[in-house]
């Protein structure tokens, strides 16, 4: 079992080297994209929406409030997006070596967990530049960023296990995060929607939840959370058993696959 295990660890370690280096091959820029692309995003949307619309103008630090949204929301976006394809993409691989079929997977989500400390990297230059002072509450970040990891795994795992038979599960996919690209709070903040009832139900999205109280320890106390939307902080249940459920989904759904990747592929 520790040999197996070993193994696994050498490999996985391979894969996101591997992973990474290609991720730029052949660019002028190389690595630098994976800071500049959040920042050209976020030069955009602060240009358009609070420049321009004046969406914004009543939270405290709104600049950090919306780079910070964007960060995790692209990281999301990257690791489901990149773990659609990675069976496929591996499947010389898969047939020519018996692996654990999540390894490939995993090794995709941790190149974006990579860009995704870049880029928070930026977001504290920022917040250094602007002066935006850190809160004692910020130690729980790396819980938030915990669940989102597990969340995005998840969906990961389905997306890819799905992939290898389906192949218009990409095109879905791209429709799906285009879309809760807008029903989640990044470009605007919640407190514009003034019907509560909806507000409940945008915050039952485990990423704009994350999101809501990621701004809340780190940027303004301002920001509305889901504890207090649903009047409780037991309310972070529900989204903790939402995580879980999509976790579990699918990882048993790639469990469940796994054995026919090598002839689907």
């Amino acid at each position: 079992m520790q040999k197996r295990y070993r193994y696994a660890m050498i490999l996985l370690k391979q894969l996101v080297i591997t992973d990474f280096k290609l991720r730029y091959q052949g660019s002028v820029l190389g690595y630098a994209w994976s800071l500049l692309r959040p920042l050209l995003l976020f030069v955009i949307l602060y240009l358009v929406f609070v420049k321009g619309l004046k969406i914004g103008g009543s939270i405290p630090n709104f600049p950090i409030y919306l780079l910070l949204g964007i960060v995790m929301w692209n990281f999301f976006s990257e690791m489901t997006s990149q773990s659609l394809s990675s069976i496929v993409s591996r499947g010389d691989l898969i047939r020519k070596i018996r692996i654990p079929r999540w390894i490939i997977v995993l090794s995709s989500s941790i190149s974006a967990l990579i860009n995704l400390g870049l880029n928070l990297l930026v977001v504290l230059v920022f917040m250094l530049i602007t002066h935006v002072d850190f809160m004692k509450t910020g130690i729980f970040f790396p819980i938030i960023l915990l669940e989102i990891y597990i969340f995005a795994l998840g969906v990961s795992l389905f997306l890819a296990a799905a992939f290898v038979k389906y192949r218009d599960v990409e095109y879905i996919w791209e429709v799906i995060t285009q879309a809760f690209f807008y029903l989640t709070p990044i470009i605007y903040p919640l407190s514009v929607i003034t019907d509560q009832t909806l507000q409940k139900i945008l915050l039952l999205n485990p990423m704009a939840q994350a999101m809501q109280d990621a701004r809340s320890i780190l940027v303004t106390k301002e920001t509305i959370t889901m504890a207090e939307v649903y009047g409780t902080a037991n309310a972070r249940l529900i989204s903790l058993a939402i995580v879980v459920t999509f976790f579990l989904v699918g990882l048993v759904y790639f469990k469940r696959k796994a054995k026919y990747f090598a002839e689907n592929i």
